[in-house]
This record gives structure tokens, C-alpha cells and sequence, in this order.
């Protein structure tokens, strides 16, 4: 049977051991090391949820809204059969029309349901899909219309609003990723609601640090208006960050985040870093300058950690927007970016040597470059005690790549100086079933050790339950 049918056309289940070892004796031990997690509450500390829409607590809309125009993870997949991305509605800049009707939307997806097929968007969408919304069939052109109509029903339900959805689906806490100048009256609405310590903010300057993106004057004047701090020069512009990066402590956040593509960390002097802002505001720093001062600010950024305590995470080696056209006509975010390889030990040794024994400084590296884990990142966290190694992220957020990143930093990092698992998602609906993904891994990679007689049992089942929920806990500390 496979990880997803019943036989004889019977009603659509999922395998109680999808994502489990094929070998039965691992097997055995996976699914009591698995039993320890499956029902723990979601700790969901790294994604991009919105605000607004978790304040609103509206009904979603329809389908086609809630899981395919939005999902970068979803187009893509079906934009490299030759399928334009009008055909799935993913909208112009130029307001040129695209496909709005969302039935047909939701007929193209279902129709190429088997591109999926091996991916782990076809694991969290199964999950969600007959575990959350109860669908009894499986995606295709026959069933579009069917499943269109049982999802209707159920997001019409009070029991499918985002908020109540967070208490159903065991999110205990779920954070936000929000810009730096945002100004988090969000946040505050649910806090008045009670629910400030439940759903948080994540400070994320990135717009900020890069002086020659298009639009950096118009956000460090918005930075000056929300921080009410004069920007006019590197010293005003350092206390308008600290002074924004108070304000989201005060509203609950815990962490900061930057998206740099490098991982330079090279502090400058005070005087280079005020000449070069001084240039930035000029409207004349050339791209070398700019990128010096980025990677300086990730040197300031820690330093400002080590005051505020918000956890600090680095998520680099994305090339963003990698078709200058697409970008042009749809905008970010549509499934053009791509990994390129990444270096950490050169580069962040600056910010390691003055804070990696920091007792106040807690730091999180991501990586989509996988050959970097045994090499480079591993022996790094296994001795600095303020770096941790955050989970398999993004290209390597599969089943495959979980296993490989347990394989290759555990021998060096042990489990101990990793995150757990730390999602990254803006499909609020697939936040329980990447975690769930998570802990059947790593269920059968303890179960591996078990049967090699590396560990015994009780200390598995232990190790487990600190990855899937004690060490996001520990990495992710409230600070009021």
C-alpha cells in the first residue's frame, strides 16, 4: 500500500507509517519514538504568517486563494510543465488580466497533481487535505470540482477561522515575520485579545541593511517616522533600529531575522560605516560599499542581540528573483528564487570571535547549501555556544533532507546544538504537517541508532520530544 490510497478505489487514507523506516525492526522502534511526539503542541518559531490576516479572523477564501495562487512551492512545480502563470492566477504588477475564476485555478492544480508525486508539498498537502479538511478522494481532473466544493464548506465553518484553527491545529505559539518598520498595531489587537503570548512578532530589518535596494530611502524615512528618531546619519540610524528593535520586544517578539545572500559578518569603523551611510543617502553608494555595510550590520545586529536578547537568525544563499522579467511582471515571491553555494566559517568568524561566547547572544544559521553541514557548520556550532543550526530550510525542507541533516551534523553537533524543528512557511494550513513530517524523521533516524545499539530507547523517545518541542523553546525564549 502506498503512503496515501486504499485499496480497491476505497475512501483516501494516509499510511499511519508515511515518512517511517521500510526496514521492520526500525520501523518498530520509529513508532514508539514517534508516539512521544505526534500529539506535542507546535512550536512554530520561524514563519511568515500574516499579522493581519490571524487578526482579522475572517473565513479564508475559496481554495484557489487559500492554497494555489499564494503557494511558491505549488506554481513553481506546475510553471515547469509549460503551464503560464496567468492559467494559475498569480497576478500582473502591470494589472493585465490573469485567470480569476477560482474553479478553473483549482481544476489546473488538480489536473497536475501527479507532478507532485515524491515532493513533500504532495506530504504536507496530503496531510492537510485528509487530516484537516477530511477529504475523502484524491486530486484530479475528475474530483476538482468535488473536493472545490467539500473545502468551500469547511472554510465556511466557525471551526475554520485562523484563530480557532491555531488552538485546533496545537499551535501553543506561532510567530510572525514582520518588516522593521511595521507597526504592529496587529500584534497589539490580538494582545488586547489575549493572545499576545501566543502569536509574536519577528523583527526583520533586511530592507534596512541593504543601502543600494531601490527602495532603501523611502524605508529608512519610513524607519525615521516609526521610530521617531532622526535618520540622518549612521548614529541616528543605529538608534532607530535599536529603538524599533524595542518596540517588537515590547509586543512579544523573541527573535530578529535577515535574509542576507552573503554571510559576510566584517565590522567597519564608525567613521568608514558613517561615510558610506552618508553616501547611501546621497543617492551615490556604489555596490562594493553596499555590501560591506550589510555584512557590517549583521556584525551590529549581533551586538545588538547580546543587549536586547531577541534570538538572532540567519537564513543566506538565496538568489532572489533569478528572472528579471518575471519579477518585472508578477513581483517577488513566485518561485524564481535559487540556492547558490554559501560559505560560514571566513565569514562569520568576525562575529563569532567577539560574540560566540557570548552568554546573551543566541544565533541560528540556516543553509539550503547541504555541503556545507559536515564541513563547515557542524564544527562550528559543536564550539561556539551562542550558534545553534536551524532546521533543514526551504529546498531541504523534505523528507530526504531531514535525514541528511541529521546524518551530517550529528556526528560533530550532536542533537543538542541544533534548533529542533523550526518551520518556514507562509501556508498557514501546512505549519501542523511540516512538523509532523519533522518528527517521523527524526523518529527513524533515533529508531536507526536504537537498532545499531547507539542508543537505548527512553533516551530516544527523550531526544525526540527535545526536537520536536523543548529545544525551539529553549532557542526561541521569551524575554519579558
Amino acid at each position: 500500500m502506498s503512503s496515501s490510497t486504499s485499496p480497491a478505489g476505497g475512501p483516501w487514507r494516509l499510511h499511519p507509517d508515511r515518512a517511517l523506516p521500510a526496514d521492520p525492526t526500525t520501523r518498530d522502534l520509529a513508532r514508539s519514538i514517534y508516539s512521544s511526539t505526534r500529539d506535542l503542541p507546535i512550536v512554530s518559531m520561524h514563519g511568515h504568517v500574516d499579522a493581519a490576516m490571524l487578526n482579522a479572523d475572517q473565513p479564508f477564501g475559496d481554495p484557489a486563494e487559500v492554497f494555489v495562487v499564494p503557494d511558491h512551492y505549488l506554481v513553481r512545480m506546475i510553471v515547469s510543465q509549460g503551464v503560464p502563470h496567468d492559467a494559475l492566477g498569480v497576478p500582473r504588477r502591470d494589472g493585465r488580466p490573469v485567470e480569476t475564476d477560482p474553479r478553473a485555478i483549482w481544476r489546473t492544480f488538480c489536473e497536475h497533481w501527479h507532478l507532485y508525486r515524491g515532493t513533500p508539498t504532495r506530504f504536507w498537502l496530503e496531510h492537510v487535505f485528509v487530516e484537516v479538511f477530511g477529504l475523502t478522494e484524491r486530486p484530479s481532473a475528475d474530483s476538482a470540482d468535488r473536493l472545490y466544493d467539500a473545502i468551500t464548506e469547511r472554510l465556511a465553518t466557525p471551526e475554520f477561522r485562523p484563530l480557532a484553527l491555531v488552538d485546533s491545529l496545537g499551535m501553543e505559539i506561532l510567530a510572525t515575520t514582520d518588516p522593521a518598520t511595521a507597526t504592529l498595531a496587529d500584534h497589539g489587537a490580538l494582545a488586547e485579545r489575549g493572545w499576545g503570548e501566543r502569536i509574536v512578532p519577528t523583527f526583520r530589518p533586511d530592507a534596512l541593511l541593504h543601502l543600494d535596494a531601490p527602495a532603501w530611502a523611502d524605508d529608512v524615512a519610513l524607519l525615521a517616522e516609526r521610530a521617531d528618531v532622526a535618520v540622518d546619519s549612521y548614529e541616528g540610524y543605529l538608534r532607530a533600529l535599536e529603538a524599533r528593535r524595542r518596540a517588537f520586544v515590547a509586543a512579544g517578539a523573541r527573535a530578529t531575522d535577515h535574509g542576507h545572500l552573503g554571510t559576510d559578518t566584517t565590522p567597519l569603523g564608525t567613521e568608514e560605516a558613517g561615510r558610506i551611510f552618508a553616501a547611501a543617502l546621497r543617492g551615490d553608494v556604489t555596490t562594493g560599499e553596499a555590501t560591506a555595510f550589510s555584512g557590517h550590520m549583521l556584525f551590529e545586529m549581533a551586538r545588538m542581540s547580546t543587549e536586547d536578547g531577541l534570538t538572532m537568525q540567519l537564513h543566506p544563499g538565496v538568489l532572489r528573483n533569478h528572472d528579471a522579467q518575471v519579477l518585472a511582471e508578477r513581483g517577488p515571491d513566485v518561485g524564481y528564487d535559487i540556492p547558490v553555494s554559501a560559505e560560514f566559517s571566513r565569514s562569520l568568524r568576525p562575529l563569532l570571535e567577539a560574540f560566540g561566547h557570548h552568554p546573551a547572544l543566541r544565533f541560528i544559521v540556516f543553509t539550503v547549501d547541504e555541503t556545507i553541514y559536515s564541513r563547515e557548520l557542524a564544527p562550528l556550532a559543536g564550539v561556539y555556544p551562542a550558534m545553534k543550526l536551524g532546521a533543514p530550510w526551504w529546498f531541504l525542507d523534505t523528507p530526504d533532507g531531514m535525514r541528511r541533516f541529521r546524518e551530517m551534523v550529528t556526528d560533530t553537533a550532536g542533537f543538542y546544538n541544533t534548533t529542533g524543528f523550526v518551520d518556514d512557511t507562509r501556508a498557514f494550513f501546512s505549519i501542523p504537517a511540516r512538523h509532523d513530517l519533522a518528527r517521523r524523521v527524526d523518529a527513524g533516524f533515533l529508531a536507526r541508532l536504537v537498532a545499531e545499539h547507539r542508543l537505548e530507547l527512553d533516551e530516544a523517545a527523550e531526544t525526540a520530544v527535545d526536537l520536536a518541542y523543548r529545544l525551539p523553546q529553549q532557542a526561541y525564549p521569551a524575554l519579558h
